[in-house]
């Protein structure tokens, strides 16, 4: 009943959050220089002001700027998040066709760089001040220094062009017409690359933030106290060490769940995945704002869901935290 309570007080205020995130965004995003409405007639190849000027109404852009404000407030209360100015579908339309391959690129990405870089950090903590504690420290510190643009860039001239291994681009094979398990296979076949290129940065995160977590861990006195018992090294490590060092770990992970979706335009966009990441820069180059207001709205939703994933997930890592206050 705790975390049923804790779940209901902290989706409530969730709403309030949302609402100010949702009034923050829409008013940066017209802030922005430059007319929506001659930008869109401009790219369909009209120039004409009529056609300019309808296009400012049926958008709503010869509101004053408070009232196109509460209308869309209104409209978000009502789950309609307009349609797009650039391909005139609905904007829900549009991120709920995005979305799947977004989840499944962030996610396999998140579980990936999260396992990987906590199995890493503990090596390291248990090598500290050997040779496996400064390469896995070295390529840490690389992956969490190299551009993501630049690994998947050079991941695509390895694995595909040079040994021509995997896939260079998209999701799926195109005219291949698979079905089934070869249809599946197909889309992890394409999925490898982008999840690598995503997962790395956060996997040198985590290991570094490991490897200094079991370290500070190491100098407790109950630490001491089950080594001096003759417990195995082993059970020391998993029982005692591991699960007091990853509480940081699940913490800082929870907060970088969200920003993976930040992370997934480049990758999104170097790979021509077809996820809400490229859809919001497709969108930033076109000026359609409903549909950046909706994948803006989308991700902090998903950063709210994540951070409330990771409070329950902590009391189950460690029973002494009791989400109910």
């Amino acid at each position: 009943m705790a975390i049923l309570e804790f779940v209901g007080r902290r989706l409530f205020w969730a709403i309030f959050v949302i609402l100010g995130i949702v009034i923050l965004n829409f008013i940066l995003l017209r802030l922005a220089p430059g007319d929506p409405a001659a930008i869109m007639a401009g790219q369909s190849g009209a120039t004409d002001p009529e056609y300019i000027a309808q296009l400012r109404v049926q958008f709503g852009l010869d509101q004053p700027l408070y009232m196109q404000l509460l209308t869309y407030i209104r409209d978000v209360a009502m789950l309609d998040l307009g349609m797009s100015g650039r391909q005139q579908v609905p904007v829900i339309d549009l991120i709920a066709r995005r979305l799947p391959a977004t989840l499944l690129l962030t996610i396999t990405a998140y579980f990936l760089s999260l396992g990987l870089g906590v199995l890493l950090g503990v090596l390291a903590a248990r090598r500290v001040g050997k040779w496996q504690d400064s390469v896995i420290t070295v390529l840490a510190l690389l992956a969490y220094a190299t551009p993501l643009f630049w690994i998947g860039l050079m991941l695509i001239l390895l694995f595909s062009v040079t040994l021509g291994w995997l896939p260079a681009y998209g999701m799926r094979t195109t005219g291949a017409g698979l079905t089934g398990m070869a249809y599946v296979l197909d889309i992890l076949h394409h999925l490898i690359l982008p999840m690598v290129t995503l997962g790395l940065f956060y996997m040198a995160v985590y290991a570094r933030l490991a490897r200094a977590s079991m370290l500070e861990v190491a100098d407790q006195d109950y630490i001491k106290t089950a080594v001096a018992k003759g417990l195995p090294d082993g059970r020391v490590t998993r029982a005692h060490m591991l699960r007091n060092a990853v509480l940081p770990v699940i913490s800082f992970a929870g907060f970088q769940a969200g920003h993976l979706v930040g992370g997934a335009v480049l990758v999104e966009t170097v790979f021509a995945w077809p996820g809400i990441g490229r859809l919001a820069f497709d969108a930033l180059l076109q000026r359609d704002y409903n549909v950046l207001l909706g994948v803006f709205l989308f991700t902090a939703i998903m950063v709210i869901i994540f951070n409330i994933i990771t409070d329950i997930i902590y009391t189950l890592v460690d029973p002494r935290i009791e989400v109910g206050r």
